[in-house]
């Protein structure tokens, strides 16, 4: 079996952020079991679960933080709930699932054992779901929120990248100047640059630079992107 860790940098509590890092992962990887954990209700009365999907199947907390990844790996089949003691690792911490239940029920999932063996079925409909992030687009414009921002200083939207299509090559990002690009070296240094990221998404950069500090945006704002 191998173990691929994806990463550790999703801000604290952040699901909405997890949520996205997790989708824009899991189609690359082989069909896996994906065990995701941003979890700050554990110990309380969420559920835990596992989505089953034609691409994989995806451990973690019913909190909307596995939902985007089922879409992206094909849709939802099925969903159980993490409830088999005997999935679980001994007596089960209030504070840390990530050990005491989703890893061990991945562990046997990836071993083989039947899904359904892991605890009864969910009606895939009462699973908790995120908002889908805000994206509007019109004549010579797009707005869109910030899904998440690399420790580049990168800022992708929740906007397709086809939706550059439309624009003018000689941009406003929030009020700074930009403009459409396909690489960072077609920017001179400190240029502030709108393209299409290795996700599909509309990001910004800037050349030698962080987009997220010329911009002072987080994740959850709304950014718009507009002809000059």
């Amino acid at each position: 079996m191998r173990v691929i860790d994806i990463t550790h940098h999703v801000p604290p509590a952040d699901v909405a952020r997890g949520a996205a890092v997790l989708a824009q992962t899991a189609p690359h990887l082989p069909a896996s079991v994906h065990v995701g954990v941003v979890d700050p209700g554990v110990g309380s009365d969420r559920r835990g679960i596992a989505i089953g999907t034609p691409g994989g199947v995806l451990v973690g907390p019913d909190n909307g933080l596995l939902v985007w990844a089922a879409e992206a790996l094909g849709g939802i089949d099925s969903v159980v709930e993490l409830t088999n003691k005997d999935w679980l690792l001994g007596d089960v911490s209030r504070t840390f699932h990530g050990r005491d239940v989703f890893s061990p029920a991945a562990a046997r999932l990836a071993l083989g054992a039947p899904l359904n063996d892991a605890g009864p079925a969910v009606d895939a409909g009462t699973i908790v779901r995120l908002p889908d992030p805000m994206v509007a687009v019109g004549d010579g414009w797009l707005e869109a929120e910030v899904v998440t921002v690399d420790r580049f200083g990168n800022v992708q939207l929740a906007a397709g990248g086809a939706m550059l299509s439309g624009l003018s090559p000689e941009l406003v990002v929030g009020g700074v100047k930009a403009r459409r690009a396909q690489t960072f070296a077609d920017a001179q240094p400190g240029e502030l640059i709108v393209y299409e990221d290795s996700a599909q998404r509309v990001a910004i950069a800037v050349n030698g630079g962080r987009a997220v500090v010329v911009l002072s945006v987080r994740p959850g704002d709304i950014v718009r992107v507009a002809e000059r």
